[in-house]
């Protein structure tokens, strides 16, 4: 009866232990936080590669590359 009763204690410890290691991780390393809304893709005027338009580089007359690379050799 004795042995029972250590091995609750110590599987209860064991919990509270966890527990307190998993909030101080904070809730992102548990669960993914809520999701952003859809954003509007656009390609890539040199290889046609579709992304974000907040993370397209800006060139000449209005087209929008993927990285600095395509958008100097585009000339822009």
């Amino acid at each position: 009866m004795k042995y029972l009763l250590l091995i609750l204690v110590l599987v209860i410890a064991y919990m509270v232990w966890r527990n307190g290691r998993i909030e101080r991780k904070g809730p992102s390393a548990r669960a993914p936080g809520p999701a952003a809304g859809p954003q509007e893709m656009v390609a890539c005027e040199v290889c046609g590669v579709h992304l974000p338009r907040s993370d397209a580089l800006p060139g000449p007359r209005g087209r929008l590359y993927c990285c600095q690379e395509h958008r100097q050799r585009a000339g822009g």
